[in-house]
């Protein structure tokens, strides 16, 4: 849990406008095409879809996932890996114990807040098709290289 916070801590933006989610968006479908990932993709400000992407492999399964889990990112203001991780370290779990509705919510690694300087959270980017420890690592690649950092 100590590495999703520092993550959290370490990747936040200066600004983030539409063109900013168009250039997120395009290096993770890059990153996913490469690595030849069956991945949907979407980056949102506030409730706007700004970019999405479902490359080959991927069904409408997988935007439902992305809605869920940019869900959890809107109503906790953290990853949505962090927060199943905090009820995991509690013992317990976010679909038993949340009290949301787990077809509209999902604590499952892949989508990550789009916290501002100075702002807070504004938006959530996602990405689901693989294992929820690897939709979370490609994301937070991206963010290391749209922010020209290295990893933590």
């Amino acid at each position: 849990m100590d590495r999703l916070e520092a993550d959290e801590r370490r990747l936040v933006l200066d600004r983030f406008g539409n063109d900013d989610a168009w250039e997120l968006g395009s290096l993770l479908v890059s990153l996913a095409r490469t690595r030849g990932a069956a991945v949907a993709i979407t980056v949102r400000r506030g409730p706007q879809r700004l970019f999405h992407c479902a490359l080959p492999g991927t069904s409408a399964d997988n935007d439902a996932w992305l809605d869920r889990k940019c869900r959890v990112v809107e109503r906790y203001a953290e990853s949505s890996l962090l927060v199943g991780a905090r009820f995991r370290a509690k013992g317990r779990t976010f679909e038993n114990d949340s009290r949301l509705d787990p077809d509209r919510y999902a604590a499952h690694g892949g989508a990550f807040p789009l916290r501002v300087r100075g702002t807070g959270v504004v938006g959530a980017v996602a990405v689901s098709g693989l294992r929820q420890t690897e939709d979370h690592a490609l994301v937070v690649e991206a963010l290391e290289r749209f922010l020209g950092i290295s990893g933590g």
